[in-house]
């Protein structure tokens, strides 16, 4: 005869909880974010994250910790994160190497679209086709004409297999049916002095690895890999108008965080991430290595990502590459 009053009382009493409880951003963040970045210091990853904490913190009202765990591509402290808890107070940043791992690593330990959020893409960075000058080519036609005049003549250098680097290598083979081969170096830059004495011919180095290089003539610099034009080299094409379509190689940054988070702290902290990308101060800092800010909501973040992951695969699948 109680058992109607009583289910009405909880009914009650839980909307009731509903209605008055406070939200998770209501408070948050109440201590300071840890901001992963995978790799060693010293690179684009190290060097944006760290330019970003700072905006960051300043935006949302804490301390934003930037804090170095590298180990096996990105791997490491990409797994820390995925398995860390979901409370907005762990993030990681990362590059293309998250979409291009699970295809092209045996034992990758996380599930990147059941185990990590996107929340904004921050930045986008084209690459650049830079060529010993030993070839005595001026423009990306004449490069490819020479390539296709001398097959199996040419090596590529990359920062490692699995890097832009190295698949943008492997779709210009891709695009334009020329044998070039493949050598990895332990970071691009390790690569240029071989490439200044013709030791390998071309690569595709992120426009901060480059830049000094290209400067003094000690390497040629062709075309970028993005949409439009860089602000770096405005007067090279991009690989589209050079007549490659859809070629696209885009060292995009983005922050994830485990999922799971709350949807109003996944709203504060977009929120957060987007204005700091919008700091005209902000900006400054990133054009010195060639990068720009962006700034997405978590639902374009997601396809972007997806949109990444389907392309890499592709051309790791037709390239038949191995690790």
């Amino acid at each position: 005869m109680f058992r109607r009053p009583l289910l009405a009382l909880a009914a009650c009493f839980t909307m009731c909880l509903g209605a008055v409880g406070p939200s998770h951003a209501a408070s948050y963040p109440t201590k300071p974010i840890r901001l992963v970045l995978p790799y060693n210091p010293g690179g684009i990853v190290d060097y944006v994250g760290r330019v970003l904490a700072q905006y960051l913190g300043e935006k949302i009202g804490q301390p934003v910790i930037a804090e170095n765990r590298p180990g096996a591509g990105g791997i490491a402290g990409t797994d820390a994160v995925a398995r860390a808890t979901p409370d907005g107070y762990t993030l990681v940043l990362m590059d293309p190497a998250i979409v291009i791992n699970p295809t092209l690593q045996p034992n990758v330990p996380y599930d990147l679209f059941k185990q990590l959020d996107p929340i904004s893409v921050v930045s986008s960075s084209p690459e650049v086709l830079v060529v010993t000058p030993a070839l005595k080519v001026k423009t990306l036609a004449e490069f490819v004409a020479y390539g296709k005049a001398h097959p199996g003549a040419l090596n590529f250098a990359s920062a490692g297999i699995g890097t832009t680097p190295h698949l943008g290598g492997e779709m210009f083979k891709q695009a334009t049916g020329i044998d070039a081969t493949h050598i990895p170096y332990k970071g691009i830059g390790a690569s240029f002095s071989d490439m200044m004495a013709n030791k390998v011919q071309f690569a595709f180095s992120s426009i901060a690895g480059a830049q000094p290089f290209t400067k003094d003539n000690r390497l040629t610099a062709l075309a970028t890999t993005g949409e439009k034009r860089s602000e770096v080299y405005p007067d090279l094409p991009t690989m589209i108008e050079g007549g490659f379509k859809n070629f696209s190689v885009d060292l995009w940054l983005t922050v994830f965080a485990p999922t799971g988070l709350p949807q109003d702290i996944r709203a504060k902290l977009n929120k957060a991430i987007n204005e700091a990308a919008a700091d005209p101060k902000l900006k400054v800092a990133f054009a010195k290595v060639g990068v720009s800010p962006r700034g997405t909501s978590p639902e374009e973040a997601k396809a972007f990502i997806k949109t990444e992951y389907d392309k890499w695969k592709k051309v790791i699948d037709e390239g038949h590459i191995k690790n």
